[in-house]
């Protein structure tokens, strides 16, 4: 795992290895993020062998706008309510996804069902605006670990592990955030999967 610093490292050039199928842990609103891109179904694979995740669990998706997620998302009036009041922000709406558009096999469910957040940090937006698809964002812990919040954490995790993400960038130690609250809309239901910073009741 090549360590790089947050400072060195502009979205642009992100993006391009993003493009090349590397895998990355980066800092996000929540915590350390491991990601890839998600149209490149050999980096979505590896993120879950990285992360030692079962296959039957769809990584979430981060996008740079409203914009962006309706293009992949089958929007309707609840989705447009929540995402005004609650995006950017630890808000991860999971809905119906358009069929005609292509994204990897482990980031849309079994049902057809796709999560995406629209992050208010900035420096993972512009990663997402710079390669112009969502970008995979799964906590970088191990499955069943704690979340990462500084590089140590990252560095303990991954030390010992034979796959490893390719890239890992240090933003520095975290604030404590909870992971984002998670809300699935199917017409006009709402079904609280995860409570994060975020309550719905």
């Amino acid at each position: 795992m090549e360590e790089k610093k947050q400072s060195e490292c502009t979205p642009q050039v992100i993006a391009e290895l993003l493009r090349q199928g590397k895998t990355i842990v980066y800092p996000t609103e929540t915590c350390y993020g491991l990601g890839c891109d998600a149209t490149n179904q050999k980096a979505v694979d590896n993120i879950f062998c990285i992360k030692g995740r079962n296959k039957k669990k769809p990584l979430l998706v981060l996008v740079d706008s409203i914009k962006m997620a309706q293009i992949y998302l089958e929007w309707n009036k609840k989705i447009d309510d929540l995402t005004k009041r609650y995006w950017p922000g630890a808000l991860t709406i999971v809905a119906k996804v358009k069929s005609n558009l292509y994204l990897s096999r482990g980031v849309i469910s079994d049902t057809g069902f796709l999560a995406c957040r629209f992050t208010d940090d900035v420096f993972a937006s512009s990663i997402v605006h710079a390669l112009g698809v969502p970008l995979v964002s799964t906590s970088a812990n191990r499955a069943g670990g704690e979340n990462p919040y500084s590089a140590e954490n990252i560095l303990s995790i991954y030390k010992k592990e034979t796959i490893q993400p390719d890239i890992f960038i240090d933003g520095g130690t975290l604030l404590y955030h909870k992971p984002s609250t998670i809300v699935q809309v199917d017409g006009k239901d709402i079904i609280i999967l995860r409570q994060g910073d975020i309550i719905f009741k």
